[in-house]
């Protein structure tokens, strides 16, 4: 599961020109702002009712939402400083990677987790409220972090033990492999990798086969709940796109060294923008209980004037 910012499409033997660099740029910052704001209005819709705050499932959501966030936030500004400043201080470069890559790594993760809770709302819903409590997800939450956290810190240490001083004050392309370029560190990022794509790719098929397979014999809400899955299921792939990442890069420069940087481009939206984009679908339109709350409180300004207005 590579950092998005090794996802960033400007290469020093690939330049865009001005015209295709302007429209690249435009066309993501527009995409970003657009995502960043409906999420938005799903934090705050959730902050503004109580029931949320009572379901595993909704808490679990938001901090996807969230992560979401400051994932998109950063690539972006990482994906402009591409094409602007080009180069960056090591050390300021660091501070971009290592966020980017704990909320990258997050979101897989993330919505295994969610496979689970939804798991077992379906399969055992007699035991639900006994084994995903409110406690019980917000230590799951914490346990993300942590697995992520090490598996990016590690990266951090390794460097800091075999690169010299200099090398942290020096200009890069701000790329993670630029900025922790020992090979020790390929060959352990590939490793976890692997055993996350693993573990992944089991909790995925395991649940949603078996939620599939419920919701064929209960009946009720059957094709809902099917479209959910496949909706969960497609996001969940597109995430884990990004622990191919690495090896997709280098494939894509060896079948198409002429178009690298459009096909580095496609790459980062598809594997770092798309997926943020599925969310709101899920939840934020498709489930109705929030779906509900967020017409009251998008639309509930509108009314408030249109009665003002009418009063006076």
């Amino acid at each position: 599961m590579n950092s998005s910012s090794t996802n960033v499409t400007v290469i020093v033997e690939y330049r865009d020109s001005f015209t295709k660099a302007v429209i690249k740029n435009v066309f993501v910052v527009v995409l970003s702002i657009s995502i960043n704001y409906i999420n938005g209005s799903l934090i705050r819709t959730f902050c503004k009712h109580q029931i949320f705050y009572m379901s595993p499932r909704y808490i679990l959501f938001i901090h996807l939402v969230v992560n979401d966030m400051i994932q998109v936030t950063l690539t972006i500004i990482m994906f402009v400083i591409s094409y602007t400043i080009y180069k960056l201080n090591v050390s300021v470069c660091c501070i971009l990677i290592l966020p980017t890559s704990f909320t990258t790594e997050n979101t897989p993760l993330n919505l295994a987790c969610m496979a689970v809770e939804c798991y077992i709302a379906i399969c055992f819903p007699l035991r639900h409220l006994q084994i995903c409590t409110i406690k019980r997800t917000i230590l799951l939450i914490g346990l993300i972090w942590i697995t992520s956290m090490l598996s990016v810190l590690s990266d951090l240490f390794i460097t800091l033990a075999t690169e010299p001083l200099n090398f942290f004050h020096s200009q890069v392309f701000c790329l993670r492999q630029n900025v922790f370029p020992n090979p020790i560190i390929v060959k352990k990022r590939d490793i976890t990798y692997t055993v996350f794509l693993v573990i992944v790719w089991f909790t995925m098929f395991y649940t949603y086969f078996k939620i599939l397979f419920t919701a064929k014999t209960a009946g009720k809400d059957s094709i809902k709940a099917r479209n959910t899955i496949i909706l969960h299921g497609v996001q969940l792939l597109l995430c884990m796109a990004s622990y191919a990442t690495p090896q997709l890069k280098d494939a894509l420069q060896l079948w198409f060294p002429k178009n690298y940087t459009d096909s580095q481009f496609a790459t980062y939206v598809i594997v770092q923008i798309l997926p943020r984009s599925i969310s709101p679908i899920i939840y934020g339109i498709r489930d109705n209980t929030f779906r509900k709350y967020l017409k009251r409180y998008m639309f509930c300004k509108i009314s408030i004037n249109y009665i003002e207005n009418n009063r006076l």
